[in-house]
């Protein structure tokens, strides 16, 4: 056998956005990219802050000792001081920069905090839907992904999650705002996940960590606020990037950080830097940790996402779909009018529409759409969306 076993099989689990991105860009070449309507992929489509590129450009300019060199294995000390002072002002107690390593992005950051808490044989729960990758981020480091359901609307719903938890549970993953829904859990489920979680710890006599990947805080709308972690659970670590808020997706910069109210946190912290260095990540890219250390606050105009998200919806509702409005993150989540969304999938491609079965997240009877797009390419799908809702008009 060529590869193993293990790779193997889960090639034939791999992600449905890679399948249907794949499948755009053959058709793309065929019909040509403006007749195609692509919403696969969650690639941020509006441009940085204008601070980015000026921010950029000063560094490059200057003369910085050893600027393309190696740097400590946590991140640059002025980076690592920034960051943990914006991470205190989101969740209202003062984090130490010990407290924060950074990472190559927030997938980067979830495989340096499962790497660091899971033992052979452990479980992670999530509520579904969920990121595809979950599954092999667990697998990666011995663990093994459980998916627990959500109630209606994808609220949490904190008495499944109490109902999965068993001795092998350590960690829970929590996504808000949410891939693939857009939804966004309050502040009062998260202190009952919290209180929970705590009380189970107690119960089992072993930690069961929180880890909050919120690589979307910063993409909401219509005045929702993403409740903070930290105060409401004392064992619990974030994984965070500036992939979306800053639109550097491609620059793979972000970070980890334990919360300093944890139960032996100088461990945990020295135990994140050590598995930072051996997975190979080291280190975070030194030009994109100058640049995010220098822009606190900074954000992408988050109002042109709200627009494509309001533009899409009404669309789609006039079309006859059933979508919630998503209160964060830059995806739909709408209802499949056929139990087989992968197949409903297909027939979309009839209009040159892509879009990701929800089965690919643990959502079957749904599908996603990622409208950080151009505004011609919502426009240009909707009389698609038009023609292929009429069919089910009426039938559900």
């Amino acid at each position: 056998m060529c590869i193993a076993e293990k790779v193997k099989g889960a090639l034939g689990r791999a992600s449905w956005i890679r399948k249907m991105f794949e499948t755009g860009a053959l058709l793309k070449e065929r019909l040509g990219s403006e007749n195609v309507f692509d919403f696969t992929l969650g690639n941020p489509v509006v441009p940085p802050p204008p601070e980015v590129d000026a921010a950029l450009a000063a560094i490059a300019g200057e003369d910085i000792a050893l600027k393309h060199g190696y740097m400590p294995n946590a991140g640059y000390p002025e980076t690592r001081r920034a960051t943990a002072a914006a991470i205190g002002a989101d969740q209202g107690l003062e984090v130490p920069p010990e407290a924060v390593v950074m990472t190559c992005g927030a997938g980067g950051a979830l495989n340096v905090i499962l790497k660091t808490i899971l033992d052979p044989g452990d479980t992670v729960l999530v509520p579904r839907p969920c990121f595809v990758e979950y599954e092999f981020y667990a697998d990666n480091h011995g663990g093994r992904l459980v998916t627990v359901p959500t109630g209606p609307g994808f609220a949490l719903d904190v008495e499944a999650l109490a109902r999965a938890i068993t001795p092998e549970t350590r960690a829970v993953i929590i996504n808000s705002p949410n891939n693939p829904t857009g939804a966004v859990y309050p502040e009062e489920a998260i202190a009952a996940l919290g209180a929970l979680l705590r009380a189970k710890s107690r119960e089992g006599g072993r930690t069961v960590y929180l880890v909050a990947d919120e690589p979307y805080r910063k993409i909401v709308y219509d005045g929702v606020r993403v409740p903070p972690i930290f105060p409401h659970y004392e064992h619990s670590l974030l994984a965070n990037s500036w992939s979306k808020e800053l639109s550097l997706a491609g620059e793979r910069i972000g970070y980890c950080a334990v919360n300093p109210r944890a139960a032996e946190f100088e461990t945990i912290a020295a135990g994140l830097v050590f598995c930072n260095r051996v997975l190979g990540y080291v280190n975070a890219p030194g030009l994109m940790q100058r640049l995010v250390a220098r822009l606190p606050g900074a954000a992408v105009d988050v109002d042109a996402y709200r627009a494509k998200r309001d533009a899409l919806h009404a669309g789609l509702v006039r079309a006859g779909f059933k979508v919630a409005k998503p209160r964060g993150a830059f995806y739909l989540f709408p209802e499949s009018p056929i139990p087989d969304d992968a197949a409903f999938v297909g027939e979309l491609l009839e209009a040159n529409i892509l879009a990701v079965p929800g089965s690919g997240f643990g959502g079957p009877g749904h599908f996603r759409l990622a409208y950080c797009v151009s505004d011609a390419t919502i426009a240009g799908s909707l009389p698609g969306f038009a023609r292929i809702g009429a069919r089910y008009r009426g039938k559900a």
